[in-house]
């Protein structure tokens, strides 16, 4: 399991900060609309490593190997949790959103 890096989080805040500002100056909503999917697509892979990982200490864990800590497995298990949950809720609100689009009287 490896530590978080403050230094690569803030990196990679300000990388979205700053994509975000950039996109929303921009007319063409394609090229905005492609650098979302590609942050969603970065984040669902992210999700996706993270219970990956937590299942595989868990497994270690459970066939008894000696480098596992329960403590790791419950943090793996807690960070893929959190994240799926995040990525649960960005969905909904997508889901809310297009219905209310989709509710509009043009």
């Amino acid at each position: 399991m490896e530590p978080i890096n403050s230094t690569q989080l803030l990196e990679q805040m300000r990388a979205a900060a700053a994509l975000a500002e950039n996109g929303s100056a921009r007319t063409s909503g394609e090229a905005t609309g492609n650098e979302f999917a590609l942050l969603l697509e970065q984040a669902l892979n992210s999700v996706n490593q993270a219970q990956q990982q937590s299942s595989d200490l868990e497994t270690a864990f459970v066939l008894g190997e000696s480098n596992v800590d329960l403590s790791e497995v419950m943090i793996a298990s807690q960070k893929a949790s959190v994240s799926f949950q995040a990525v649960l809720q960005v969905r909904n609100r997508l889901v809310s959103a297009y219905q209310e689009i989709m509710n509009m009287q043009i």
